[in-house]
């Protein structure tokens, strides 16, 4: 079985994710089939992008997305045009649709909520300088 799925990237304690297709079976960082998005809950506001075609393509064929993935999903508004795909509509439609809505949001901050963790090296530095 195919699933949809996060894959953790980045540094320690500044978790970034993949929004990926993968064997149920595979191990969470490792073999995956494709790669349609990413999520990223350190900026503000959290950014998630998706290749919104590709999404719907892996959903048609019967991909199993899970429960992150789920309301991901829901918050981009894919779950509802999957089903409008399912009732016949035109997959581009669906897709230009999603395109104008992408626009409409705007771009994402990339900047975090969060300072990089200080380093041990760097903390040290700054006391030795004190």
């Amino acid at each position: 079985m195919v699933r949809i799925r996060l894959r953790r990237v980045g540094h320690k304690r500044q978790p970034s994710y993949r929004i990926i297709i993968a064997d149920r079976e595979s191990p969470r960082n490792g073999k995956y089939i494709e790669h349609i998005g990413q999520y990223n809950p350190q900026t503000v506001p959290t950014q998630m992008d998706l290749d919104e075609a590709r999404a719907l393509y892996w959903l048609s064929v019967g991909a199993q997305p899970s429960e992150p993935v789920v309301r991901i999903l829901k918050w981009l508004g894919t779950d509802t045009r999957f089903e409008r795909l399912r009732k016949g509509e035109p997959i581009e439609t669906l897709v230009a649709e999603a395109e104008a809505e992408k626009v409409k949001r705007g771009p994402t901050s990339l900047k975090t909520r969060h300072a990089a963790p200080i380093s041990k090296i760097a903390a040290l530095n700054l006391e030795s300088d004190s």
